[in-house]
């Protein structure tokens, strides 16, 4: 695979692209893409969360699983789809705590989550590519070997940065992070199979306020 990705993060993780463990990802996506099957996002978006925040302006990390399987709908952003795209449940309810939370009124904004990226939010999934249909199908392909080592990397190399852990997959990397050198906020899956659960985290105000608290501009969620 001839990775694109933005310098800083290429400068930060080159050494993972050269590994025995990427090499065979690489081979096994060629494979199915050779055999006719479908993969999302398309290969232009894998690494858009790296494109749209570079290393060192990843201020909060939200992570992702896996990105959605339906067309048209993975942008390489967790929880993100493109403008137009209808809202899937999780970002509903995201956006319904944001309102709640911050008082904000969301009713304008479509799925796009690129004005949080642009501002420092490393929407990052833990897997970036899935076949068409079939979630969480490129679980065992490498890609959290990677992504591991993004968190680490992020983790050892700057510090201040707010995690949001959401669900218990999400909440299983905590041990990635030093939490002596950064904050972390976990909460329930907003999706609606928690039940609701998810509600009166306040993690966007208690974001903005561990921000405030460092010198650093706030996240404009309406955005």
């Amino acid at each position: 695979m001839n990775v694109i990705i933005e310098p800083s993060w290429k400068e930060c993780l080159g050494s993972e692209f050269d590994k025995p463990y990427f090499a065979e990802l690489a081979r096994a996506l060629h494979e199915q893409k050779d055999a006719g099957v479908t993969i999302y996002p398309p290969g232009s978006l894998i690494f858009n969360a790296f494109a749209l925040t570079p290393f060192d302006k990843v201020r909060v990390v939200i992570l992702g699983q896996d990105p959605y399987h339906n067309p048209g709908q993975a942008e390489g952003l967790s929880f993100s789809v493109p403008h137009g795209m209808a809202l899937p449940p999780s970002l509903k309810n995201i956006y319904r705590e944001i309102e709640s939370d911050l008082g904000l009124d969301l009713s304008h904004k479509d799925g796009s989550l690129r004005g949080w990226a642009e501002q420092g939010v490393f929407l990052l999934n833990a897997i970036l590519t899935v076949r068409a249909g079939a979630a969480a199908s490129h679980s065992r392909l490498g890609w959290q070997t990677f992504t591991d080592a993004v968190i680490q990397t992020l983790s050892e190399r700057r510090s201040g940065i707010v995690f949001l852990l959401w669900g218990n997959f999400a909440r299983g990397k905590k041990a990635l992070i030093d939490t002596s050198r950064h904050y972390v906020l976990e909460a329930a899956h907003p999706s609606p199979l928690a039940g609701g659960a998810f509600f009166g985290c306040r993690h966007f105000s208690k974001t903005n306020d561990i921000l405030i608290n460092n010198g650093l501009q706030p996240i404009d969620w309406s955005r």
